[in-house]
């Protein structure tokens, strides 16, 4: 049995599976792994900021060039496109199989997307947002729920999301995310009329993911109730996100100490953040930010991407065909 969606056939990939554009971590090794299993890779851009380490151009060249050629997307947070131009152009030249927007106003870079012939996924987190990026032209819709790791907003849960989303795309696809990490998440989304799932903390826990084998030893070792919604990361970082966002994240003694205390951090002497950074390149987990989502019960191993998108379809299609055996062991499928 092969699982074909509307998604699927308008990207003309095989599976409705998507690795999410996590900065940082989705690289071009782990997109191209994505990709030739069958999914769609999407490498990630994330804030395209040089300084952060990731998503400058020198970055996204060396990342374009490890995906080979395989048919890879590319993602942004929007406002990082805004503050960096150089980034849209680099990446619509690259001529992606979809460009991913995340976060913001998708109305100032959709026309010249849809210009060059590619595809449009837009990440959105209420129905209003969902709406908005359908007047901006999108062609895949992605509502992503408050389980997901990384920056969102605290709103909606994802399987309630996704069919209210559903309801209002019309004939565009949309695809789940947040949560998921299996088979029965996918199995799932597709009962809600989602045509496929986005996923992104399994991805990390993977040989391809960039980021340390610590941080990817925390995926394994936590689980789902180890994780908050917190704006901590983002103070030390002295990064501005708007209040509606903040980013799920593995709790540690970072967040035991400042977690609610984001105005004491932002005034906190600047040797406060110098020694976070210091720990954040050394890679102590107790400092450290992993963002990770909800599904981290799912994840109790380090697996190659293509296993992991052949087990979650392999898994769906089984819980498809016959419901009633809907277990499953972590990582099994």
């Amino acid at each position: 049995m092969t699982i074909s969606t509307t998604f699927t056939r308008l990207l003309g990939i095989t599976h409705p599976v998507v690795l999410a554009p996590m900065g940082g971590v989705a690289g071009g090794k782990l997109a191209s792994a994505v990709s030739e299993a069958g999914g769609l890779g999407i490498i990630g851009g994330g804030y395209g900021n040089p300084k952060l380490g990731y998503g400058g151009p020198e970055f996204m060249d060396r990342e374009f060039r490890a995906a080979g050629n395989s048919r890879i997307g590319v993602g942004y947070i929007t406002w990082s496109l805004a503050k960096f131009p150089e980034l849209f152009d680099q990446a619509l030249a690259r001529k992606p199989a979809a460009f991913f927007l995340s976060f913001g106003d998708e109305s100032q870079f959709a026309p010249r997307i849809k210009a060059a012939g590619i595809p449009l996924i837009c990440q959105i987190h209420d129905v209003e947002g969902a709406r908005r990026a359908a007047d901006a032209g999108a062609d895949i819709l992605v509502p992503q729920g408050t389980e997901a790791g990384g920056h969102g907003k605290q709103r909606r849960a994802t399987f309630t999301l996704v069919p209210a989303v559903v309801d209002v795309a019309g004939s565009i696809p949309v695809l789940a995310a947040g949560g998921v990490s299996d088979g029965r998440g996918l199995a799932a989304a597709l009962m809600l009329g989602a045509s496929g799932v986005l996923i992104g903390t399994r991805f990390w826990a993977t040989p391809e993911a960039l980021g340390s084998e610590a941080a990817k030893s925390s995926l394994v070792r936590a689980k789902g109730d180890d994780t908050i919604r917190t704006r901590v990361f983002d103070a030390v970082r002295d990064i501005d996100w708007e209040q509606a966002y903040s980013g799920r994240a593995i709790v540690n003694d970072f967040t035991r100490q400042w977690h609610g205390r984001e105005e004491d951090l932002l005034r906190a002497p600047a040797d406060v953040s110098a020694r976070w950074w210091e720990a954040q390149r050394a890679q102590d987990m107790s400092q450290a930010v992993v963002f990770a989502g909800e599904g981290l019960d799912l994840v109790t191993s380090i697996m190659p991407a293509g296993d992991i998108v052949r087990g979650i379809v392999r898994e769906a299609e089984r819980l498809i065909t016959q419901p009633e055996h809907f277990s499953t062991t972590a990582d099994g499928f």
